[in-house]
């Protein structure tokens, strides 16, 4: 039997949680605005205000942003 190294074996990438754009989607956020917030530097406060949501919520997307990107994908091809 053929020893292969486990290395070289391809595996499928999936998902662990939803996507940045899903978790907007679902508070009724829009992703791009979200996104052009982000890179405008603007505070949390500001954000709330614009999308008429919490401080806390957009603290926890901008949070998942920083820590998970837009999307959770996990493994390689």
């Amino acid at each position: 039997m053929e020893n292969k190294d486990c290395s070289q074996i391809s595996r499928v990438p999936w998902s662990t949680g939803p996507s940045l754009k899903e978790m907007t989607d679902d508070v009724g956020i829009d992703f791009d605005r979200f996104i052009d917030a982000l890179k405008e530097d603007k505070t949390d406060q500001e954000m709330a205000r614009e999308f008429d949501v919490s401080e806390k919520l957009i603290y926890h997307l901008r949070e998942h942003f920083f820590t998970h990107g837009i999307g959770s994908i996990v493994g390689r091809d």
